[in-house]
């Protein structure tokens, strides 16, 4: 199998997010590292990507000299992953997609709706690809409840409680901190801060499970340390199109909670409940019976989620693996593109600009609703 040739923006030497792309991204032996520029500092950038094993006329000292060096190469790149801040993402995907190149890009898509709005009609207009790395929706019981909730074996859903919530900005004496002070700035993070950043995973979770898209939502945001200009604690309700309703709590000041994600569906025949932080292990209880444990790997659960699994049942996998699914999907995608065939009907869950597009609806209705006491406003 050729290895399709992969490039990375930003994701550089002690970035959190950028080890987390590299691991997952190479885990099936489907993309190869051939192009990045990686940091802001470009000396540091270009000896980092080097050190990774890119060739020196394929490391960039940043963005707009890799897409002049990749635009016109006959062994071009067939994805992009951004992993930039989130003020840039943008511009860069805007400037790859037009340029010809699929991208992937970490969340959020944009920092408006009308941003994320013109990337979805750039993808309509080249064929371009451009995916959301909501990557928690790549675990195989993630996949599991989807699957189950399409299957009506829940039957109609009506109520999802979602949460992420942690407590790592509880430290009012660490609210100076650089690496935390950026996301309550709206010049740097937008409109939002926890729900934007942590809170759109639980919320594009609830909207993948239940197979359904949001109509409108009510929202109460609070700023609870020190002088922050935008919320570290939000609690937001959710309507969605088939008629279930979301209840999404998402905090940055929950001393205790690590992780935090967790999602329940309650349908008429049946709940789910599943935990990121225990991700092995789907509780499904039906309708006056007894809860059972789904276990990954198990070869009798969906095809989706035997297709996201790769270890052996009783073996923990972990998130660089639930990302893999996403660059997996991707691969077979890509290839099928290149092929001028369609692709495998599993392999088309992978996040997209639209998705991406909800979410910012999301974040500026949440905000708007916010400011206006809790109303209800439409997406």
């Amino acid at each position: 199998m050729t290895r399709l040739k992969w490039g990375m923006i930003g994701g550089g030497e002690g970035s959190q997010i950028g080890p987390a792309h590299r691991i997952s991204a190479s885990l099936d032996g489907h993309f190869q590292l051939t192009a990045a520029a990686l940091d802001i500092d470009p000396e540091r950038g270009k000896s980092y990507a080097v050190q990774l094993g890119v060739a020196e006329d394929r490391a960039y000292g940043n963005w707009q000299e890799m897409l002049a060096g990749e635009r016109d190469r006959p062994d071009r790149l067939d994805l992009v992953t951004i992993a930039t801040p989130n003020a840039t993402h943008f511009e860069i995907s805007r400037a790859f997609l037009e340029a010809g190149f699929h991208v992937l890009c970490e969340k959020p898509l944009t920092m408006t709706a009308d941003e994320a709005e013109q990337i979805v009609a750039i993808t309509s207009e080249t064929g371009r690809i451009c995916a959301v790395n909501y990557g928690y929706s790549g675990y195989p019981l993630v996949r599991q409840m989807r699957a189950m909730v399409a299957e009506g074996e829940l039957g109609r859903i009506r109520l999802i409680k979602a949460e992420f919530a942690h407590g790592f900005h509880a430290d009012a004496e660490e609210a100076d901190n650089p690496r935390i002070r950026w996301r309550y700035d709206p010049e740097q993070a937008g409109t939002s801060a926890v729900f934007a950043d942590a809170g759109i995973h639980a919320f594009h979770m609830a909207c993948f499970v239940a197979c359904q898209t949001p109509t409108e939502l009510s929202a109460d945001f609070a700023s609870m340390v020190g002088d922050r200009q935008l919320e570290d604690d939000a609690m937001i309700n959710i309507r969605l199109s088939d008629g279930a309703l979301c209840r999404l709590w998402t905090s940055a000041i929950a001393v205790g909670r690590m992780h935090g994600l967790t999602l329940q569906v309650f349908g008429e025949k049946g709940g789910l409940s599943w935990q990121q932080q225990h991700p092995e292990q789907l509780h499904w209880t039906p309708l006056n019976g007894r809860t059972q444990i789904l276990e990954r790997g198990d070869a009798a659960l969906s095809p989706q989620a035997v297709r996201a699994s790769r270890i052996p049942i009783g073996h923990a996998e972990g998130m660089p693996v639930a990302f893999a699914n996403i660059y997996h999907d991707l691969a077979e995608v890509l290839r099928a593109k290149k092929l001028g065939s369609a692709a495998d009907p599993l392999a088309l869950d992978y996040p997209t600009a639209l998705d991406g597009l909800w979410s910012m609806r999301a974040i500026e209705a949440a905000a708007k609703s916010a400011k206006s006491g809790g109303a209800w406003v439409g997406m």
